[in-house]
């Protein structure tokens, strides 16, 4: 059980899950580091909500608290809220996750409730995927229909003010590089010059690969969010099949066998792709099915990494080089591991799972279990890397980073995704990490006991109590304390 200070006042928090694993040198390794990903996340970086957050008068006082983006960083992000519920928050403490939520949003003067406007417009489409994951796991119809109606205004004024009819196709920066640092030629950051992004002529043209994967996801979920609350879906599911195509026709490179980094939205080299190597909008595309069996699979024979995890693009620009690396560019973010880790499994591939998950592990350890924001590519040390010609620090105690591994853990390892009517396992066990639990883990009104046996990505037997289950998927209703067992082969 944790407990964190808040004004003076020692707040219990409710029982984390615990991870075991039979093999003692994973478990000092991957299991230690689970234990601090949750005293990151619910312990450090869960923190009183101010009234000023509360511009929806919706956050609980029971607890009263929301995740921060991390320890340097006090207010929540849209990106960085949604991210941490999506990853952990709305499984492990749904009431902390539904406000973390709801302080990124506020209410306008008709009463209804948006997005809150911001400056980072292009990837807070993020949101819309969180909310629905949050549904899923919780069941709460009142906040699905709340967030239904957010999240339409919000997917509606995209479409109106941000997409680019001639390649139907969403504008916008990267996912993670709201830095200058994290964009090739003819974009520059010398010294003297801003380091956002934005303040770049051009920049908010662009079209990456990331951010339209997001968007093909957030209207995949508004199609199920309408389908839950018995509206019109049809055309959310259109316009998600739409910008699939598109993405498949613009991005792709045939030679590479990979998606590009973008595409350029305005002068001269519009519409040309930049072809690099994006981590998290070739994670998202592998992770949502943008690409066929086909296809993913030489994504994956095609990926480029380096020992210290894979970093956020390949190769370096020509501005930085191997010993002085680019803030965001080929520089690795555990936030973009943890997306890499599942979206090889959805992809089909344990080993390189196997590899991700035991790379951020020994990075979090080498640090005396601190989750840095950004590390070096060439040593494995903290490194926020180079940006405006000057060197930056890597933020302590970042909350993204820790979500990150339990998503490795959760959406990885077990292989747990959320339904309306229940849990569904996929999981994924390296021979060598052995036999693995994962105890008290609180869904609606249960509590499961989960095993994890046997080795690879193939369910052998999924039993619930002991009774043998035809389809490995927990359903909503149950109650109480109740024991999964699942055999892998």
């Amino acid at each position: 059980m944790l407990m964190s200070l808040i004004a003076g006042a020692t707040i219990i928090q409710p029982p984390m899950p615990v991870l075991s694993f039979q093999n003692k040198e994973t478990q000092a390794l991957l299991g230690e580091c689970y234990v601090h990903a949750l005293d990151n996340i619910f312990r450090i970086n869960a923190i009183k909500a101010r009234n000023e957050q509360n511009r929806t008068g919706l956050i609980h006082s029971n607890p009263g608290t929301f995740l921060r983006a991390g320890g340097d960083y006090q207010d929540p992000w849209t990106r960085d809220a949604s991210i941490n519920c999506w990853n952990a928050a709305s499984l492990i403490q749904p009431a902390l996750a539904e406000n973390t939520l709801w302080a990124v949003c506020e209410k306008r003067s008709d009463g209804s409730i948006h997005v809150q406007d911001d400056n980072q417009w292009w990837d807070k489409i993020i949101w819309v995927i969180a909310a629905w994951n949050h549904y899923c796991t919780t069941g709460d119809r009142a906040f699905l229909k709340q967030a239904y109606s957010a999240s339409k205004f919000l997917a509606n004024e995209q479409v109106e003010k941000r997409f680019d009819k001639e390649f139907g196709l969403f504008q916008g920066p990267s996912h993670l590089q709201d830095g200058i640092a994290g964009y090739p030629e003819p974009f520059d950051d010398a010294p003297g010059t801003s380091s956002f992004v934005l303040d770049h002529p051009g920049s908010d043209k662009l079209i990456t690969l990331s951010v339209n994967c997001l968007y093909m996801q957030a209207l995949k979920c508004l199609a199920s969010m309408a389908k839950e609350i018995k509206e019109p879906s049809s055309d959310w599911t259109s316009r998600a099949n739409a910008l699939r195509k598109a993405i498949n026709n613009h991005f792709w490179i045939p030679e590479q066998s990979s998606y590009a980094y973008l595409l350029y939205g305005a002068g001269e080299l519009r519409g040309k792709q930049a072809k690099f190597q994006e981590s998290t909008g070739i994670s998202f595309a592998l992770m949502f099915g943008v690409p066929d069996a086909k296809r993913a699979r030489a994504v994956l024979n095609h990926i480029r990494t380096t020992p210290f995890g894979i970093p956020l693009v390949d190769p370096e620009f020509k501005r930085y080089s191997t010993e002085r690396p680019g803030r965001h560019s080929r520089i690795v973010w555990p936030l973009a591991q943890g997306y890499w880790s599942t979206a090889v499994c959805a992809a089909g591939s344990v080993p390189l799972f196997q590899k991700e998950t035991e790379t951020l592990a020994k990075l979090v350890k080498g640090t005396d279990w601190n989750f840095y924001e950004i590390y070096s590519p060439i040593d494995g040390r903290p490194d926020g890397g180079w940006q405006n010609g000057s060197h930056w620090g890597s933020c302590t105690n970042q909350t993204w980073s820790a979500s990150s591994y339990v998503r490795m853990i959760h959406y990885g390892l077990f292989g747990m995704s959320f339904e309306p009517s229940g849990v569904r396992f996929r999981p994924n066990l390296p021979k060598a990490w052995g036999a693995v639990s994962l105890k008290g883990v609180r869904y609606r009104s249960a509590v499961l006991d989960i095993k994890l046996k046997g080795s690879g990505r193939r369910i052998a037997s999924f039993e619930i109590d002991g009774f043998i289950s035809e389809k490995a998927f927990v359903p909503a209703n149950l109650k109480g304390e109740h024991s999964v067992e699942i055999v892998m082969r």
